[in-house]
């Protein structure tokens, strides 16, 4: 059973086949992946329902088709988003309405634009009798190394298998928010390390300044800063252009802070951790993540795990008052020992005016 995109042409205010892809006639038949069968009476039918071969699994034709088969690529996509999907919503196969069969936002790699994404607006469009996708948002590859990434090369990193050797879920985070989505993404232990130092640069801003319990409380208070970092989400969800409003702002914040006690320090801080937010970053406490280790490259990783125990906050908390006590009674070389076992153990300690210290890991 195929599917004719040249129904389109005959379905009223329904998108004609290539739009989204901006590709002619032509040029999708020079870009089609497998030779025309003789079965098809246009070059451009796809498959909705494959009969087997002998051997292959099959299944019964819901939609009453003789042969035994199962369902082409494209419709399995149409059936499954809109029964799992727009279902809850009030949508779904068995809903009559086109209104409730709309998707907002539609996503998937650059590779899917055509043929599949062409076809699944073909096929759902004529299905509903009205349109299928308000935007489409369509991602880069993702490359290892400026290699492309795959599990056919073997060249690929889980999430569950990166996350432990970073600071936090956030680093990962920041290091994807720094390349535009549509974009290739170059995933590198180095640029890991770079996602890290930026937080750090941004927590470091937010450090030893009041900040709101809620990070959306009250109106915003720097609209320039707000200005340009919405302009910059607004256009084409443009996150590399945020990130930069945001270290824009923390060195504002940092400048401010270096003149001396400014009434707009809170604000500018309260500032940076709002629109930070939207991204889903500055969501810790900023002492909390000088306390976290940093991220090290998964070589490093490998080479150091089992070779020294990490201290627990505790351990370093005790550690610091037994310093500050050998500080007090001018015992400096013992001071200076427990400063270097703390650094040894990766504790970094700053000290403050008054003979305070604050400590991160390092």
């Amino acid at each position: 059973m195929l599917f004719s995109p040249s129904a389109m042409d005959r379905l009223p205010g329904a998108p004609r086949y290539g739009t989204l892809a901006h590709r002619s006639l032509d040029e999708m038949l020079a870009g089609a992946r497998v030779d025309v069968a003789p079965y098809k009476r246009d070059p451009m039918d796809f498959v909705l329902w494959k009969p087997s071969k002998p051997n292959e699994p099959s299944w019964p034709s819901p939609a009453g088709i003789a042969a035994p088969g199962r369902p082409g690529w494209h419709i399995e996509c149409s059936a499954m988003s809109m029964a799992t999907l727009l279902e809850p919503f009030g949508g779904g196969l068995e809903c009559d309405d086109p209104n409730r069969n709309v998707f907002d936002i539609h996503g998937g790699g650059i590779d899917l634009v055509f043929p599949h994404h062409e076809n699944e607006i073909a096929q759902s469009c004529a299905a509903n009798a009205g349109p299928f996708v308000n935007v489409w948002a369509h991602n880069g590859f993702v490359n290892l190394d400026n290699e492309k990434m795959s599990k056919s090369l073997g060249n690929f990193f889980t999430v569950r298998g990166v996350l432990p050797h970073l600071r936090h879920p956030e680093v990962l985070r920041a290091f994807l928010l720094a390349s535009h989505y549509r974009g290739p993404i170059n995933y590198s232990q180095v640029q890991l390390l770079q996602a890290d130092a930026t937080l750090t640069r941004l927590y470091t801003a937010l450090r030893g300044i009041e900040l709101e319990r809620e990070a959306g409380a009250g109106e915003p208070k720097c609209s320039l800063h707000s200005a340009s970092f919405e302009a910059a989400l607004d256009d084409d969800f443009n996150t590399p252009d945020a990130l930069a409003a945001l270290q824009g702002l923390a060195r504002e914040l940092n400048a401010a802070r270096a003149a001396g006690p400014a009434p707009q320090l809170s604000a500018l801080a309260n500032e940076l951790r709002r629109l930070a937010n939207v991204l889903g970053l500055l969501r810790l406490p900023p002492e909390q993540w000088f306390r976290l280790a940093p991220a090290m490259p998964l070589e490093t990783a490998a080479a150091t795990t089992g070779v020294a125990t990490e201290l627990t906050e505790s351990q370093i908390e005790a550690l610091i008052a037994a310093r500050q006590a050998a500080r007090k009674a001018r015992d400096f070389a013992e001071a200076d020992r427990i400063r270097g076992q703390l650094s040894q153990a990766g504790v970094v300690l700053e000290d403050q005016p008054g003979g305070a210290s604050s400590w991160k890991r390092g």
